[in-house]
């Protein structure tokens, strides 16, 4: 299968580009290598993807709507898998232009693409802080997310509706996946993670917001991208919906939810760093920052129903994954 990746430098467009094009797909991949984070990381990512003869680099920003859309056009894709975004809750704080643009702009263009070449599937990767301020948990795709509390959330929101509306006006066969936490190996500087085990790799002390009383609901890379793998083949159809399916009675348009569908405590995330990196954080404890939720957890009934079986990776085992790349990829010992 042809299928184009927008965002295939980043942490898990690369993961997932490598694992399509090991399962023997012609994968081609967008991404404007921006420098929110040190683009010799995704530099590196994309030697890795280079190797694969069924592998294309089209470097271009989203904004630029004439390279998108040549480049979607040269790629004849099948899927299109929509990852590219300015990422970050804090960062949004300080760059509000960025979200707009990429986020929201970029998407925009992408769909206006896809009105002369519809694929058989758009995939478009959204995020869990959509539930913004929500209490009631799991958080369940049929929940009402109104209320988001960060831009990065309000724009993902946005890209939501615009893809609804151009699943309904369009026909574009459409599914939302809201992303939970996702970590792993080749994982962004600016997550918890990286910087967790990083400062205490180099002895330095760690920043814990909320004072250590958050909770997420983790999802492993290589989980999440065999739920992508599944849920490519399964477009949506316009239809009636059962009572928690999030299935558009208007338009072929489904929003699902991708994570473990367990929380664990940050302290015991924290721990697991520990354990795997040998040394014990010094901990700086702060109160919440702006944007931040307190807890997230995940109701998976939806997503198993159409993938079936998920994997769930410990966080244990994920986190010692992340710790021997880590330790390996900068050259610690």
């Amino acid at each position: 299968m042809r299928i184009f990746i927008t965002g295939a430098a980043g942490f898990i467009g690369f993961h997932l580009a490598r694992r399509l094009l090991a399962d023997g797909h012609t994968v081609t991949g967008y991404d404007g290598i921006t420098d929110y984070y040190d683009p010799a990381l995704k530099r590196a990512r994309l030697a890795i993807l280079a190797e694969h003869e069924r592998f294309v680099l089209i470097e271009g920003m989203l904004e630029d709507a004439g390279r998108l859309r040549d480049g979607l056009a040269q790629s004849g894709a099948e899927v299109v898998l929509h990852l590219a975004a300015q990422a970050g809750v804090r960062y949004s704080l300080e760059q509000p232009q960025s979200y707009i643009q990429s986020n929201v702009v970029g998407t925009a263009n992408l769909l206006e693409a896809l009105r002369a070449l519809p694929p058989r599937h758009l995939i478009f990767a959204s995020t869990s802080s959509i539930y913004g301020g929500n209490t009631k948990v799991p958080f369940a795709e049929t929940d009402r997310a109104d209320g988001p509390v960060s831009l990065y959330a309000a724009t993902k929101k946005s890209g939501e509706a615009m893809v609804h509306s151009y699943a309904h006006l369009f026909g574009i066969p459409s599914t939302c996946l809201r992303f939970f936490t996702v970590y792993g190996p080749w994982g962004r500087p600016d997550m918890a993670l990286f910087k967790f085990a990083s400062a205490m790799i180099e002895g330095r002390p760690i920043d814990v917001y909320g004072h250590g009383t958050m909770q997420r609901d983790f999802t492993y890379v290589a989980d999440l991208v065999d739920v992508i793998a599944k849920i490519m083949d399964t477009p949506p159809e316009m239809g009636r919906p059962v009572e928690h399916d999030s299935l558009s009675a208007v338009a072929p348009f489904r929003v699902v939810n991708v994570a473990g569908g367990r929380q664990t405590e940050l302290m015991d995330f924290i721990r697991a760093i520990e354990k795997a990196v040998g040394r014990t954080a010094q901990l700086n404890l702060l109160p919440m920052q702006p944007g931040d939720v307190v807890a997230t957890h995940s109701d998976t009934t939806l997503l198993r129903e159409l993938v079936g079986a998920v994997p769930e990776t410990s966080v244990e085992t994920g986190v010692g994954h992340f710790v021997e790349w880590y330790k390996s990829h900068y050259g610690w010992n």
